[in-house]
C-alpha cells in the first residue's frame, strides 16, 4: 500500500435551508479526485486517500433568487470538471505537490472567469456570485484554496484553528487593528465580503495548507453555521459525539434554533491511518500560505463543460450583507472616516 492510500476520511456532509429562506443558495461536494467521482449525497463515507487526492468543497451563493443557487452549483460543477479534466489524467510522473496546488488554484480561478462569464451574457442574472472553500488532501497534506467568507476549522486533541482568512470587511479591519476579532463577530457589517467567484474576471486565491495528523477533524462551512455557532461550541459537540452524522445534524440543528437566517452547510472529515503522524502539542495546527509558483491562466483553458441554461427571470433578493461593490465603498469610506478621526485627534 503507497503513503498516500495509507490515509483515509470518514466524511459527512450535509446542507439545510435554514429558517427564513426560501432558496438553498449554499452548495458542498465531496469528490475522489483518484477515480473521477463525486457526491453531493447527505451520507457518511469512508474514503480512502488515493494517489491523487480528496476534494472538499463548500459555496454560498448569492445574487437573488435562483442566481445564488446558479453561482454556488456552478462553482462546484466547474472546479471539480476542471480538475477532472486536468488532474486526474495527469501522467504519472506528473503526480506531485506542485502540480496538485497548481491545478486547485486554477480550477479556482477558471470557475469564476466561467461564473462571470455566464452572468456577464444573460443580464436577468447578472452580479450573481458565491464564496468558495476548496480542501484538497494530497496524501499527509491538507491545501485550502478561499474566495469569500465560508471557513475550514481543523480540530487537534481540544483546539480548534481556522485554517483560512475571511476575505471581508471586517477581517480587512481587523488585520488593519482597527477591530478585535469578538468585535467583528458581533459586527453588523461582518457579512460584507470584499471577493467572491464571479464579480469580476480576475480574483485573489488565498492558498493556505497544514499537515494532517491521525484524528483531525476537518470542518467546512459557511457563514450560516459560523455566523452562528461559536469556535468552542464546535469543539465541546465535537467532544461529545464523535458520530460524524449525529454531530453534523447537531450543528445545524443548533444554528436553526438560533433563528436560522442563512442556509446552513457543514463538510465534516475525520482522517486516520498509518500514513498519518501521531498528533502532539508541537504540531498544533495555524494558519499557514502556501506559496505557490505564479502562473497566468489562460482563457482557453477553461472547462470545455456546457453552461447550465439560463434561469428565468426572478426578482431580485439579496445574500444577507452587501454586494461587492458596495462592499469596497464603504471600506473606502471607512478609511476616509479614521483618517479624519486620526487628524482631528492629533
Amino acid at each position: 500500500m503507497s503513503e498516500a492510500a495509507a490515509v483515509t476520511a470518514a466524511v459527512f456532509a450535509r446542507t439545510d435551508l435554514g429558517r427564513t429562506r426560501e432558496h438553498n443558495e449554499d452548495a458542498f461536494l465531496v469528490a475522489d479526485l483518484t477515480d473521477g467521482k463525486s457526491s453531493l449525497h447527505s451520507a457518511p463515507a469512508s474514503c480512502p486517500v488515493g494517489p491523487r487526492g480528496l476534494l472538499f468543497l463548500v459555496a454560498d451563493g448569492m445574487g437573488g433568487a435562483a442566481a445564488g443557487e446558479l453561482a454556488s452549483a456552478m462553482a462546484a460543477d466547474l472546479i471539480f470538471g476542471h480538475l477532472v479534466g486536468t488532474w486526474t489524467r495527469e501522467n504519472p510522473e506528473d503526480i506531485h505537490v506542485e502540480r496538485f496546488t497548481l491545478r486547485l488554484r486554477e480550477a479556482v480561478e477558471l470557475a469564476n472567469l466561467q461564473i462571470h462569464t455566464y452572468a456577464r451574457e444573460h443580464p436577468e442574472v447578472r452580479g450573481m456570485g458565491t464564496t468558495a472553500t476548496v480542501a484538497g488532501v494530497f496524501g499527509d497534506q491538507l491545501y485550502l484554496a478561499q474566495v469569500g467568507d465560508s471557513r475550514a476549522y481543523l480540530l487537534r486533541f481540544d483546539k480548534i484553528v481556522q485554517l483560512t482568512k475571511d476575505q471581508s470587511l471586517t477581517q480587512r479591519l481587523v488585520d488593519a487593528g482597527e477591530l478585535t476579532e469578538e468585535e467583528a463577530e458581533a459586527s453588523a457589517r461582518r457579512n460584507i465580503i470584499l471577493q467572491a467567484l464571479g464579480p469580476d474576471p480576475r480574483i485573489r486565491v488565498d492558498l493556505t495548507w497544514h499537515q494532517l495528523r491521525r484524528g483531525d477533524l476537518l470542518v467546512l462551512c459557511s457563514d450560516g453555521l459560523s455566523g452562528l455557532v461559536k469556535r468552542d461550541e464546535i469543539v465541546r459537540m465535537a467532544r461529545e459525539q464523535t458520530d460524524l452524522e449525529r454531530l453534523g445534524a447537531e450543528l445545524i440543528d443548533l444554528a436553526n434554533g438560533r433563528g436560522g437566517p442563512d442556509n446552513i452547510t457543514v463538510v465534516l472529515a475525520r482522517f486516520d491511518g498509518p500514513g498519518l503522524l501521531e498528533p502532539d502539542v508541537a504540531s498544533s495546527p495555524e494558519y499557514q500560505v502556501y506559496a505557490a509558483e505564479d502562473e497566468e491562466v489562460e482563457e482557453e483553458e477553461a472547462p470545455s463543460a456546457p453552461l447550465p441554461a439560463a434561469p428565468p427571470p426572478a426578482p431580485a433578493r439579496r445574500r444577507t450583507g452587501n454586494p461587492l461593490g458596495l462592499a469596497l465603498l464603504l471600506a473606502g469610506v471607512l478609511l476616509v472616516v479614521f483618517a479624519a478621526i486620526l487628524a482631528f485627534t492629533g
